[in-house]
């Protein structure tokens, strides 16, 4: 069964970026390729520093949704309590 990912990101300028994915790994190259999201585009190198793992798609973004949410704090303790 494939997985689906829902993650935080830190970039050059220390801002968070949160996503989703169905692989991890690819995703974080293609981010610090430049060929991500718009937002990291211009804010490589950027390096992981929080994900999830789902069974479906649908919690996954349902995650990533929740997680865009919360304030900047709010991501750095959950980052830390990881």
């Amino acid at each position: 069964m494939a997985k689906h990912y829902t993650y935080i990101v830190q970039c050059n300028d220390a801002t968070f970026y949160t996503g989703y994915t169905n692989d991890l790994e690819a995703r974080l190259v293609k981010h610090n390729e430049g060929k991500g999201a718009k937002y990291t585009k211009t804010r490589r190198p950027v390096a992981l520093r929080y994900h999830e793992i789902f069974e479906t798609k649908s919690e996954a973004l349902k995650r990533e949704h929740a997680i865009k949410k919360l304030t900047r704090q709010q991501k750095i303790q959950l980052i830390e309590e990881r």
